[in-house]
């Protein structure tokens, strides 16, 4: 009868173990269980807040989860990014990270890098324009280049923050040509944008999905593209090389972690976010915004990290942005 009972009990407690198992396996294969947050280290209305909000609209069928976008901006990113990085590390608060995570540790103002993150995808990449208001006197990267060098240290070009891609964007730019000039900064881009078609100040060099509005509205026009192509949506735009002066110049955008999210809570994101990316939906929308989609793994993702980082801490100590 001891024995009988001693089987029992064994069968009994294999079985809870069993169950208990099951449950521990369940909780895993089910996240997400809430909603998830996703960072915006730059304000609404901008190129990174409109890709961001386009792709987590997306992501949402493939999660099964609301994902609310955050904006927090202030310090030419610094504050959103250093938000990402702090996040607790269980996959419900995901970041994009911007050109700027390369740009400010240099200039002495975040003191963490890319690689305080596990990177997840890159999203986009997109080359930089010179955009005037409509009715400037100026119609080609020359005639722009020839009226600064006219008005040394009178043309105000607007950027996105000090220090920032845009900031650094129209840094090589007056290098590049030899004009002088004065940096105004903005909270994002979009201020900048609006800026310029109010007559304010006389230039942006954002991107074209940055002014794309402005653009169709015919507040101002687009002098020329940093790209190695003209945009498909407006093959009317030359080149910068086209017109004679040789600059490339792009920003990009990507999702990171908090370092320490678990690896299965990381396949998740990663499976729902490159689906997203792959989605016709989405694509059709980035296209609209003329957003230049450029996928990459956390693996291609993380490599690109690192070598964007050491050519833009050499360009920026060629411009004199950093000693």
């Amino acid at each position: 009868m001891k024995k009988i009972l001693a089987l029992s009990m064994c069968a009994v407690l294999a079985s809870s173990l069993f169950v208990s198992c099951n449950k521990k396996e369940s909780k895993k294969a089910a996240f997400p269980t809430k909603g998830i947050t996703v960072i915006c280290p730059w304000g609404a209305g901008g190129g990174t807040d409109a890709v961001l909000r386009a792709l987590c609209t997306t992501a949402e069928k493939y999660l099964g989860q609301t994902i609310t976008v955050e904006n927090k901006t202030g310090g030419a990113g610094a504050i959103g990014h250093a938000a990402i990085k702090d996040a607790k590390p269980d996959g419900y608060t995901v970041g994009m990270i911007t050109f700027e995570l390369n740009s400010l540790p240099q200039q002495g103002l975040i003191d963490f890098t890319y690689a305080d993150y596990d990177p997840l995808i890159r999203v986009n990449a997109d080359a930089a324009t010179l955009t005037v208001k409509a009715d400037a006197p100026y119609n080609s990267v020359a005639e722009f280049v020839e009226y600064c060098k006219a008005h040394p240290g009178e043309v105000s070009i607007g950027n996105s923050a000090p220090g920032s891609v845009w900031h650094i964007g129209a840094g090589l730019l007056a290098d590049k040509t030899g004009i002088k000039v004065k940096h105004i900064p903005f909270e994002g881009a979009a201020g900048a944008v609006t800026a310029v078609a109010g007559g304010h100040i006389q230039a942006v060099t954002v991107s074209l999905a940055e002014v794309k509005s402005q653009l169709d509205a015919g507040n101002v026009k687009v002098l020329g593209v940093m790209d190695s192509k003209r945009p498909e949506s407006y093959p009317n735009i030359k080149t910068f090389d086209e017109q004679g002066f040789n600059i490339e110049y792009a920003t990009w955008r990507g999702l990171g972690l908090p370092k320490g999210v678990p690896a299965d809570v990381k396949a998740v994101l990663l499976d729902a976010f490159t689906k997203a990316e792959n989605d016709p939906e989405f694509i059709k929308t980035a296209k609209s915004l003329n957003l230049n989609l450029a996928y990459q793994n956390p693996e291609e993702f993380g490599a690109f990290l690192k070598q964007n980082f050491e050519d833009v801490t050499a360009t920026m100590k060629s411009i004199g942005l950093t000693e």
